[in-house]
């Protein structure tokens, strides 16, 4: 009889430490589980960023090509009144020194 409570209290130890290592294992099973999906979190924010950063840079760049066509466009414009005016110029000297010179 005592051997046989023996052997029995050494099964129920072995059953409890065999469930504390399967409950154990269970608890870094899910605590893995928990920091992967943390990491995916931190990526996917990464990933966010990295679009924002992207679209910033794309704006940013769309107004400074903006900005160039604009800077161009009345550089253009002046000169071509510059030119305009040069033609009046000489036009009205010709015409001075055609009265001129009848």
């Amino acid at each position: 009889v005592a051997a046989v409570v023996v052997v029995a209290a050494v099964l129920v130890v072995a059953a409890v430490v065999v469930v504390a290592a399967v409950v154990a294992a269970a608890v870094v099973v899910v605590a893995a589980i928990v920091v992967a999906v943390a990491v995916v979190v931190v990526v996917a924010a990464v990933v966010v960023v990295a679009a924002v950063v992207v679209v910033a840079v794309v704006v940013v760049a769309a107004a400074v090509v903006e900005a160039a066509v604009v800077v161009v466009t009345s550089v253009v414009v002046v000169e071509a009144v510059v030119v305009e005016a040069a033609v009046v110029v000489v036009a009205v000297v010709a015409v001075a020194a055609v009265v001129v010179v009848a």
